[in-house]
């Protein structure tokens, strides 16, 4: 049984107060998207580059702030750059939350199912919901997000959800995306995108340790990549997390993973298969219209929680600030 990690909450104010203002810009033009780690500055910050890339004449980073996990898509030619390797970034900023979480999640690395950070025990009860995009025929379950609004719009606005986005999804659901970053542009909801592979294939026939991401002739690199590239050719801002299709992995996987500076995110509480949700959980449901019993079972647990909603005795929180309170202090 894995080792529960402790959740320190901040306030629903802070967690406002941290969101973006501006829209994530649409990058359609990206050429030479790379791997590219590095200490990037720009005063006061230290940031951590992850990735580079080219867009209509401009060279681009993709930036995590250590201390926060928070990233953000810029300029280069804005900050003072020192390359590194994966190795000497680790050690650079070895003492922050992002490099600890990294190394947390190797050490959860061994189960064939579900590595990663997979709850927290806050000081107050509220969870972290999770919803995975996998590929899928059906439309998006919009009333995960309807009903998480309407509950919480009086006491946490925007609500935080993290989606884990395949590229199968992005490219067969143009519209359902747009409808969710409305969402998110009206201040409804705040999103944290997680990778969770371009095809996320799957065998009904294949055992665990031969099926999702783990069949034979897997493309890591570009399972996880061209994902990336996807989202921010959608307007979408990566962030630093990563979801095994399936939760299926196996610990050279999960290096595999973190050698991309991306953090596994498990569960403890996938409501579709019974388990039931405890004070910091992380919550799985599916919103691609394949797991309506999922949905109905988290809208029957909002529906349970209305007065504790409205005395904010119950909330959702954002899983970047989750991870990071994880660690702070250590």
């Amino acid at each position: 049984m894995k080792k529960s990690y402790r959740v320190l909450l901040i306030s629903s104010l802070l967690s406002i107060l941290s969101l973006p203002i501006f829209a994530q810009a649409n990058y359609r033009k990206m050429e030479n998207y790379k791997i590219f780690y590095g200490w990037a500055h720009h005063f006061p910050q230290d940031w951590m580059v992850l990735r580079q890339f080219e867009n209509e004449g401009k060279t681009y980073l993709m930036l995590v702030n250590p201390q926060t996990l928070v990233t953000k898509i810029d300029e280069q030619s804005f900050y003072e750059v020192k390359p590194m390797s994966m190795t000497e970034a680790r050690s650079y900023f070895r003492n922050t939350p992002y490099q600890k979480a990294l190394t947390k999640a190797e050490k959860q690395s061994v189960a064939i199912q579900d590595a990663g950070i997979e709850s927290g025990v806050p000081k107050e009860t509220g969870i972290s919901l999770t919803a995975d995009l996998c590929p899928s025929h059906r439309p998006l379950d919009k009333r995960i997000f309807t009903d998480i609004f309407n509950e919480f719009k009086k006491v946490e606005q925007p609500v935080p959800v993290a989606l884990s986005v395949t590229g199968i999804w992005m490219r067969q659901h143009p519209q359902d995306l747009e409808w969710l970053k409305q969402m998110q542009a009206k201040h409804e909801i705040y999103i944290t995108w997680i990778n969770h592979s371009f095809n996320h294939r799957v065998s009904s026939k294949a055992p665990l340790k031969e099926n999702f991401l783990l069949e034979p002739g897997t493309d890591i690199s570009y399972e996880v990549l061209e994902t990336e590239k996807a989202m921010l050719k959608n307007g979408l801002l990566p962030s630093v997390f990563f979801r095994f299709p399936g939760l299926v992995s196996d610990q050279q996987l999960v290096y595999r993973i973190t050698d991309f500076g991306l953090i596994p995110v498990g569960t403890d509480a996938w409501l579709a298969k019974g388990q039931q949700p405890q004070a910091g959980s992380i919550v799985l449901i599916h919103g691609n219209g394949n797991e309506p019993t999922g949905v109905n079972d988290f809208i029957k647990l909002l529906q349970s929680k209305t007065q504790s909603i409205a005395k904010k005795q119950w909330l959702l929180y954002d899983l970047r600030e989750s991870v990071d309170e994880e660690f702070q202090g250590q």
